[in-house]
């Protein structure tokens, strides 16, 4: 569910016409509804009320710093992936007792921002990585904890490009060799085995696999304790997926799929939600500049682009693409959906059949808060569009659109010592 409806045949953010903020703030825009987002998080903390929990929101999928406070003021904890990340949690506010450090590849900077910060725990990827952490955690004179993330070897169903527990993932360490890995964290120095994760994908719209990868660390876990080993924390991961044309779980039977198989389990079980949380808060608004008919097809060229969206052409994502205004007529046409960027992959639909627009027009490419912003760029020097966070009547602009300015900050022009010709 979301906060984004028609009223008066526009279409309102929350109480804001979307009409009245592209006036304002100009387009492209992406706009998200902070009602929509606590509801989000308040069903899935329903969902796993009753249990040891901790959710831990998925931060790539929305990284600005006001959503991150406000999923902060709710309760949640953060996955991070990357140095950045943590740094802008703990600007947000963030407990740092509350921070899991996830991703295959850190550097020797980022797990020692990690430890000196104090997090939760790291999840670790690879033998090289635990290795690593116990140097940097001995020459730092500090405790590492650590989970190791194993890689249950299934097929979520899900898009390639976004699905991490198959046996053929750069994701975890093997089923086959987790128990010599925790045998040799027993060993190292200043390690503290705290915990054990996995993640098995995004847009997963089945429960089976959410169940099959809770089975599989279930008989981890009672192995490992059979061997000596307590751990605090079992990591499950996110992955459930929002409904772009798609209808997935609920949280509550994605929760009772999850917990199933981890009855008396005895850890506290950490979640990893990202899309599920933000990808329907939000709505990437964008105007049609113009619609180009030539003799085999029909062109709707809007001011939004690849670079500001990329899901489309990266994922072959589906996104619903909404008139702010629709027209009374009720006419239709079938056509592409386009950007200006100098790339044929430059689309956010091919071959939709949708209401009639014309130049001037908006629309708003829905479901565009999870992994949307954050994945854009200033490719063909395009300035990255503003945030804004709406709540209620309020519209708070949490990002500014990029000036030129911005996008030249980090160039320099040189004084060239060869001649014209050298």
């Amino acid at each position: 569910m979301n906060y984004f409806t028609y009223r008066d045949n526009q279409l309102y953010a929350e109480d804001v016409s979307l009409s009245d903020l592209a006036t304002r703030l100009g387009t492209p825009l992406y706009v998200y509804s902070a009602r929509t987002l606590r509801r989000h998080y308040r069903v899935l903390a329903e969902a796993f009320k009753g249990t040891d929990s901790l959710i831990c929101f998925a931060m790539k999928a929305l990284s600005n710093l006001s959503v991150l406070k406000l999923f902060n003021e709710l309760g949640a904890g953060f996955d991070i992936v990357s140095v950045g990340e943590l740094m802008r949690c703990l600007k947000a506010g963030a407990d740092a007792g509350k921070i899991v450090f996830s991703g295959v590849g850190k550097t020797d900077e980022e797990i020692e921002a990690a430890l000196k910060a104090k997090i939760l725990m790291i999840n670790v990827e690879s033998r090289p990585e635990l290795q690593r952490i116990s140097m940097i955690a001995t020459r730092l004179k500090l405790r590492a904890p650590v989970s190791l993330r194993v890689n249950p070897d299934l097929d979520p169903g899900t898009h390639p490009h976004i699905s991490t527990g198959h046996r053929d993932s750069k994701f975890g360490v093997p089923l086959a060799q987790v128990h010599e890995y925790y045998a040799e964290a027993r060993t190292l120095p200043n390690l503290e085995l705290a915990g054990l994760s996995t993640h098995i994908g995004s847009q997963i719209t089945e429960t089976d696999p959410f169940a099959e990868a809770g089975q599989k660390t279930a008989k981890i876990v009672a192995e490992l304790r059979a061997a000596g080993i307590a751990l605090k924390y079992l990591d499950l991961g996110g992955g459930l997926g929002i409904p772009y044309q798609e209808q997935p779980p609920s949280p509550a039977d994605y929760a009772r799929a999850l917990l199933g198989p981890l009855k008396n389990i005895g850890l506290k079980i950490i979640i990893e939600p990202g899309r599920v949380l933000v990808g329907n808060a939000g709505l990437f608004l964008t105007r049609v500049l113009y619609v180009k008919e030539t003799d085999v097809k029909r062109f709707i060229v809007v001011d939004g682009a690849m670079n500001d969206l990329i899901r489309p052409v990266l994922y072959e994502a589906y996104h619903e693409i909404a008139p702010v205004k629709p027209r009374t007529s009720g006419a239709r046409l079938v056509a592409d959906v386009v950007g200006p960027v100098c790339e044929s992959g430059d689309f956010f639909a091919r071959e939709r059949d949708m209401p009639a627009v014309e130049s001037g027009d908006l629309l708003a490419v829905m479901s565009a808060g999870a992994y949307g912003f954050v994945m854009a760029s200033n490719y063909n020097s395009r300035p990255r569009a503003a945030e804004v966070l709406v709540e209620g009547d309020y519209a708070h602009v949490i990002r500014d659109r990029d000036s030129f300015d911005d996008i030249v900050r980090n160039e320099h022009l040189v004084t060239f010592r060869g001649g014209p010709d050298e």
